[in-house]
């Protein structure tokens, strides 16, 4: 038996290759659409992104919330006298409310890049604001002495005065 040519093994793999492979132009229209398809989705998950951010903010506000009243059920029916605030980055992540005589602290937990802040409102009542800086840039309210739910404010507010 004779071995085949090398001439003959190559003009034999020629021919088997016929239409394999794709175009530049095939090629190009899979990038285009890609491209499209990304263009798409990214706004897309930005904005999912900022209203999980501004949902955590709204959150730690209703956990602050039962956690001042919390407080003024440990330590003689007396709400915290100081304002407090902090941002939750690095390795602060709560807010301690210090007891008051006999009394124990409360913890209000917070979420990642939330400031929260706890404000005296007279003897008697109290504001929480906060925000979460990787969201739209809104602020959520509570106002102890009107009581209902946490509100959405309108513009900017001091974290020192929630006003």
């Amino acid at each position: 038996m004779e071995a085949p040519r090398m001439q003959d093994v190559i003009a034999k793999l020629r021919a088997k290759k016929g239409d394999e492979g794709f175009t530049l132009i095939e090629l190009l229209v899979v990038v285009v659409i890609i491209g499209v398809l990304v263009a798409i989705a990214v706004p897309v998950y930005l904005n999912y992104r900022q209203g999980a951010a501004d949902k955590s903010a709204q959150s730690d506000v209703r956990g602050a919330i039962s956690a001042v009243e919390q407080f003024y059920t440990n330590n003689g029916n007396a709400y915290p006298t100081t304002a407090q605030t902090a941002t939750a980055t690095g390795t602060v992540t709560s807010l301690t409310l210090t007891k008051i005589g006999s009394g124990t602290d409360a913890t209000i937990t917070l979420s990642d890049k939330t400031q929260l802040a706890y404000v005296p409102n007279g003897t008697t009542a109290y504001l929480i604001c906060a925000n979460n800086t990787g969201g739209s840039g809104k602020w959520y309210v509570y106002d102890s002495s009107t009581g209902g739910s946490v509100k959405t404010a309108s513009g900017t507010l001091s974290l020192t005065t929630c006003k």
